[in-house]
């Protein structure tokens, strides 16, 4: 039977409304909008029509309905920027990931989750300080964050959405983790972007996010101390703290030039006025919106022995898209920055698929 909310689920991805999507299947203008609120059943011309717009296969129509996600319980970065299009969209991303993250969990055992629920702690720096404690990593810097995190538990997608106003967000699925990274961003934007969303995933575990401003901004305090660590920055970076000294120091942490002028600002390492003229610099040299001398991108632990074990049984993506019913788009934009090789982190060779 047609399912409604697959429907929705698919033009949503696309971000088109009802009406544009009728249009475009050349329908009536009502057309979709009576079938997502499955007022009858479609004939086969139309379900044609509709799957060769949105791109997807027939059977994806046909298929029982994807989770819901609890829309109050997702976190999202740059929220206020976001259009409502973008939100569905990206929210849509999610529910695809559940899919496929279920697939995967069929034929390979994952890590188990190990993460602190930190809901009760006021302080975002003495989060970040008790989960490097609870994972073993000390104050030392962290070489691949996203392989970190993958081995205690965390599942890591990309986001295909070509927009700076999605930068990220994360939510929980029966006690499992969930990030979700824009790529469209430097490789020192997205690290930190993964610090701020872990730091929901252990700050904000049990909320229905309200005080969504307040929310991000005790992110972005865990991101900065767990990423910077402030007896390891005060150990290595001395005086006089210069423009130079920064855009050398900032590559031990593999965070932007902004970003670590910042901490040390807030460390008190540089005053207002200090903090002020290093900032006008960095951006004459163009760090504000870039990183002209910058990082490695990370990549996935996961999906790389993932992809490689099931290349080895003959199984290649578009024959996981395919058993998805999905277009082998949506599989790419889940994994497409997170599957290139490479050598494996020191965070993460003990990872063991068991298929």
């Amino acid at each position: 039977m047609f399912n409604p909310k697959r429907l929705t689920l698919a033009r949503q991805r696309k971000r088109l409304t009802a009406r544009s999507l009728a249009e475009q299947a050349r329908l009536a203008t009502d057309t979709i909008a009576r079938l997502e609120k499955g007022q009858h059943e479609p004939d086969p011309n139309t379900i044609n029509n509709i799957a060769s717009v949105l791109g997807y296969p027939r059977n994806f129509f046909y298929m029982d309905d994807p989770e819901d996600l609890n829309s109050d319980s997702i976190s999202f970065r740059s929220f206020s920027k976001m259009s409502a299009k973008e939100r569905q969209a990206a929210e849509g991303a999610g529910q695809l990931a559940l899919s496929l993250m279920d697939w995967v969990e069929t034929r390979f055992s994952l890590p188990n989750v190990d993460i602190p629920d930190l809901n009760h702690e006021s302080s975002p720096a003495i989060a970040a300080y008790l989960v490097r404690q609870a994972w073993g990593i000390g104050e030392s810097a962290i070489g691949n964050l996203i392989g970190l995190l993958e081995t205690h538990g965390i599942r890591v997608f990309s986001l295909s959405e070509d927009t700076s106003s999605v930068n990220a967000f994360s939510f929980w699925r029966d006690n499992k983790p969930f990030v979700f990274l824009n790529n469209f961003k430097t490789a020192e934007s997205s690290i930190f972007d993964t610090a701020h969303e872990l730091g929901h995933l252990v700050l904000h575990k049990q909320d229905n996010i309200r005080d969504i401003k307040n929310a991000e901004k005790e992110a972005n305090a865990f991101a900065s101390a767990f990423l910077m660590p402030e007896n390891d920055i005060k150990s290595r970076i001395g005086y006089p703290i210069t423009v130079d000294v920064i855009l050398k120091a900032k590559l031990r942490w593999r965070v932007s030039a902004m970003a670590l002028a910042y901490r040390l600002h807030t460390l008190g390492m540089l005053t207002p006025w200090q903090y002020k003229s290093i900032c006008i610099e960095l951006g004459r040299r163009g760090y504000r919106t870039d990183e002209p001398i910058g990082v490695r991108r990370e990549t996935s632990t996961i999906w790389i022995k993932v992809l490689q074990s099931l290349w080895r049984n003959k199984i290649s993506k578009h024959e996981i898209a395919q058993d998805l019913n999905w277009p082998l788009e949506e599989l790419e934009g889940l994994i497409q920055f997170l599957e290139h090789k490479g050598k494996l982190s020191n965070e993460s060779k003990n990872l063991s698929l068991v298929k």
